[in-house]
């Protein structure tokens, strides 16, 4: 690819570059002197698992080795024990060294389904390795790069200080420890979520007051969770886990909202641009065929082709056919009477009391596709009973 075409791939589904000719400058430059880029990307292990709102920037990072540019991943392990302030309204807990280095491993490992992990493509970094190294002066050298004013333009902190809401002294060090490692590690680029800008900006400042080229910054658009409204998120429930299987996930993307699917072709897939247009035109192509098309290419990534084509067709054939899944999880029970709700319990099909009895109230439970109105009714297993929850929770009984 020229510069020009690596710039119109780059710049997909972006919502800011900054600046996009010093990109374009620095993509020149590598080329010319046949020295790859580095592009950052920083992730705090402040949670197990990933889910497909984090693979849209590490997509983009593939892009850049693609490009063959080499991918440098700090796993947050030191700033994690801060808690990243960004769009809290509250003071971050403090993780335990012994669950950051638990949750890291896991992103590692996470990450590797979409980032290419040969060592001439990826350098994984722990930033522990230069910020528990720093003396007090170094960090009072680092605090008075940045005024409070300038801290205080950040939206959290800007609504927490109006509402008489505690504020840390140590939240404010995250953005400047998160700047520090663009010059640790001498980033040419920095990529992350919009509600990243913040914190990726310092790292610029932080960079041309040690001497070193700025890097460019380049934010991504929050992936909108499957109720349409809040963005992804594993507390929300709102999330498909890159470690669902194949017919959780496809299950999952035929839930999204249509208004969603041009976004989730754009930022979770490589179809070109005319083609989604296509796609979510509903003059042109039915949206459930484009949500099918969406949901295969989406499992095709994790799992490969054949698993995607699978997925589908067990969909089809559980909610479009009514028909029971070919495998659901098998749970050993006493044949003594239950009550639903706690069936539902000891089957793993909810996670408490409260859901048990809302899911059975809210007309999302079934047994032996009977459909279950009362929390309390006695039931009597036996071997072959199939309880479902919902569309895509099942188990078979077995006494």
């Amino acid at each position: 690819m020229d510069i020009a075409q690596q710039m119109q791939l780059l710049k997909r589904g972006t919502v800011e570059v900054f600046r996009e000719e010093e990109l374009a400058q620095r993509l020149a430059e590598a080329a010319k002197a046949g020295r790859p880029l580095r592009a950052k990307l920083g992730m705090d292990p402040t949670a197990p698992d990933i889910h497909l709102g984090h693979t849209v920037v590490l997509r983009k990072l593939r892009q850049f080795q693609d490009l063959g540019h080499k991918a440098v991943l700090i796993i947050g392990d030191y700033t994690a024990r801060i808690g990243d302030p960004t769009g809290q309204n509250t003071t971050r807990p403090m993780l335990s060294p012994e669950k950051i280095q638990e949750n890291a491993r896991t992103y590692f490992e996470q990450a590797g389904k979409i980032l290419d992990m040969s060592p001439d493509k990826v350098e994984v970094r722990f930033n522990s390795e230069w910020l528990a190294d720093l003396r007090l002066a170094d960090i009072i050298k680092l605090t008075a790069s940045m005024t409070v004013a300038r801290m205080l333009e950040r939206d959290t902190f800007e609504i927490r200080y109006k509402k008489g809401d505690p504020i840390g002294i140590h939240e404010f060090l995250y953005p400047l420890m998160q700047g520090y490692d663009s010059v640790a590690i001498r980033s040419d680029v920095e990529l992350g979520g919009t509600d990243q800008t913040f914190n990726n900006l310092v790292g610029r400042d932080l960079q041309r007051l040690a001497g070193q080229p700025a890097q460019i910054v380049i934010t991504m658009p929050i992936l909108i969770g499957l109720d349409g409204k809040e963005k992804m998120s594993k507390s929300k429930g709102n999330y498909i886990g890159v470690t669902d299987k194949p017919s959780d996930m496809f299950g999952k993307t035929m839930s999204i909202p249509d208004h969603l699917m041009e976004n989730y072709f754009t930022l979770l897939t490589d179809l070109p641009a005319d083609r989604i247009r296509e796609l979510t035109d509903p003059s042109k192509t039915h949206p459930k065929e484009a949500k099918v098309l969406l949901g295969k290419l989406i499992v095709q990534q994790f799992y490969g082709e054949q698993a995607a084509e699978q997925a589908a067709e067990e969909f089809e054939k559980v909610f479009a056919q009514s028909q029971l899944p070919d495998e659901m999880p098998e749970v050993a029970v006493s044949a003594a009477p239950i009550t639903a709700a706690k069936l539902l319990l000891q089957c793993g099909l909810a996670a408490s009391g409260g859901e048990a009895k809302r899911a059975v109230l809210q007309g999302g439970v079934r047994i032996n596709n009977e459909k279950i109105t009362d929390p309390n009714q006695e039931i009597t297993p036996h071997s072959g009973m199939v309880v479902q929850v919902g569309k895509r929770k099942f188990a078979r009984l077995k006494v």
